[in-house]
């Protein structure tokens, strides 16, 4: 009985508040949709994606397994093709979180030191989904059709180097490698009416940020 009640208490420790999931779900989303190029329809959904994962993950054992599966089943019917191979590419956003020294860490801030910037507007569903869409039906996100290009094979977890991503410097700026996301923008072009109304550019202009929560 005592080992039950242990046990317990070790997992509520480790798991996140809704708090601190939403803000980290928002500063990963953020940075998602300024490097993969997300249209706004993408990085609402991204956004949801994100903080189901974050607030489904009650101990180190869960951040590489049922949960950070279903994140990337679900990523695979938001994303383009060619925006799921970059994603998988990058360790910070494929892999975003570790458990250190007794809490979480977020690697994105190893990218992304200025914690209070975001380059957009706070996702409309930002201030009320409270999450739970990844225990609905796995082709959840399959039925919105914003993935313009199909749904992609699940990937199998690697630790491959970042591809076509940004180059960040040591003062914490960024330099955006625009020839691979100029390369999707000329894909989406020939894209039927609807579609690429869907897959078009969207603004990168930098907004005020937020406090990003920490335990």
């Amino acid at each position: 009985m005592i080992m039950a009640v242990m046990m317990v208490m070790t997992i509520s420790a480790n798991a996140m508040s809704y708090r601190m999931a939403k803000n980290e779900a928002l500063f990963l989303s953020d940075k998602m949709a300024y490097e993969l190029n997300l249209t706004n329809a993408q990085y609402e959904a991204v956004y949801e994606i994100n903080l189901d994962y974050l607030m489904s993950v009650d101990s180190p054992a869960d951040a590489y397994g049922r949960w950070w599966n279903r994140r990337n089943t679900d990523l695979q019917y938001v994303l383009t093709a060619y925006q799921y191979k970059t994603y998988m590419g990058i360790p910070y956003f494929y892999r975003p979180i570790s458990w250190k020294s007794d809490s979480w860490t977020f690697h994105v801030y190893s990218h992304y030191t200025k914690k209070h910037h975001l380059y957009k507007d706070r996702p409309k569903v930002y201030n009320n989904y409270k999450g739970g869409n990844n225990r609905k039906s796995d082709r959840f996100y399959a039925d919105k059709h914003l993935n313009v290009q199909g749904h992609v094979s699940p990937a199998k977890p690697n630790n491959t180097k970042p591809n076509n991503g940004p180059v960040v410097r040591d003062n914490g700026t960024t330099h955006h490698n625009t020839t691979a996301a100029n390369k999707g923008n000329a894909r989406n072009n020939n894209l039927p009416g609807n579609n690429r109304q869907i897959a078009k550019n969207t603004p990168n202009n930098a907004k005020p940020g937020i406090v990003v929560g920490r335990r």
